[in-house]
């Protein structure tokens, strides 16, 4: 059997759960979509649900019955908790992902948009990444253990597409960044660390700031509220099995990204780089073309993106989440 289904724009009446609300990816989502008039949004909180509870995610959904599902909770981290930790990220979100769409298929649900990580891809994948690299290498070792978690839910889409005829997508985001990022010293990805880094010396009045590796490897970065909106469109305007790359298509070395970080929050001292440190992947810059062929660019320049990410994190500086 063929999957007939042709993208529209979805029922703003219609139940939609957002799995991972309150984080960084989720609770963007979660903004967007009120502003765009949905009314019967539900979400649940680490401590209300445990979605690595497979009773209590099965329970959830059939007491809610949603039409449409974004999965944006999951274990994430940087590069240190990821290499620590290998166990839990691994084990976290494979049940994660298993509990929330199975429970999705058992409901019938329409659309669901499942959110992996660029790190799903080859260590030296060809840049930019196409999505067809996905499975065509050895992935980065300091955090292969969520990207197979990631990889497996990908997989998972793509049968239940094939099994049971339901339209669900996969969504791979580049490095996100924005209002409510995990500041935690040793948990967070590399620009919220570098935002709490370079604030912190400010503040303290310190003259130098030491960060980890060379600061060549390249990374692109994308504010979570382009994600939210691309997530959306996605929803409303693609469908097929393989995954699409949210990204903007533009990179710049680490050591670039914190001269930029540094100069946003006003610190006027030296920077330098403690080369004992791991680099991880050289680049990871992503192919967009799938998704400027749906329809999407990004909006959000680097630097804006960036004056509003440490205005919100200043505003928010004693109650900012630190996970790991």
């Amino acid at each position: 059997m063929t999957l007939d289904y042709t993208p529209a724009p979805l029922d703003r009446d219609a139940v939609f759960y957002v799995a991972g609300h309150r984080g960084l990816v989720g609770s963007a989502i979660w903004r967007k979509l009120e502003s765009e008039g949905f009314g019967r949004l539900v979400g649940a909180s680490s401590s209300q649900l445990d979605l690595r509870d497979r009773g209590a995610v099965a329970a959830f959904l059939s007491e809610h019955r949603p039409r449409y599902v974004v999965l944006a909770a999951a274990k994430v981290g940087g590069i240190l908790a990821n290499s620590t930790y290998p166990h839990e990220f691994l084990s976290d979100n494979l049940q994660i992902q298993l509990n929330v769409m199975d429970a999705a298929l058992e409901q019938r649900v329409e659309r669901l948009l499942f959110l992996g990580s660029s790190c799903i891809y080859p260590k030296h994948a060809r840049q930019p990444i196409r999505e067809d690299a996905l499975l065509t290498g050895h992935l980065e070792p300091t955090n292969d253990a969520y990207a197979i978690a990631k990889i497996a839910g990908i997989l998972q889409v793509q049968a239940t597409r094939r099994q049971h005829q339901l339209p669900w997508i996969s969504a791979m985001p580049t490095n996100l960044y924005g209002p409510g990022d995990n500041f935690s010293p040793t948990g967070s990805h590399v620009l919220p660390a570098l935002i709490r880094r370079y604030d912190e010396a400010k503040r303290a009045g310190a003259p130098q700031v030491t960060n980890w590796g060379t600061g060549r490897p390249r990374r692109e970065f994308l504010h979570v509220d382009d994600m939210a909106d691309a997530c959306l469109h996605l929803l409303e305007n693609y469908d097929g099995p393989e995954q699409v790359n949210v990204g903007t298509g533009r990179d710049a070395t680490i050591a670039e990204i914190a001269g930029l970080v540094s100069d946003v929050v006003g610190f006027d001292g030296e920077t330098s780089w403690d080369t004992s440190k791991p680099d991880g992947t050289p680049q990871k810059l992503l192919d967009v073309t799938k998704l400027a062929t749906a329809g999407w660019t990004a909006r959000i320049g680097l630097r804006d993106g960036l004056e509003s990410t440490v205005e919100w994190y200043r505003r928010h500086v004693q109650t900012v989440r630190e996970v790991g």
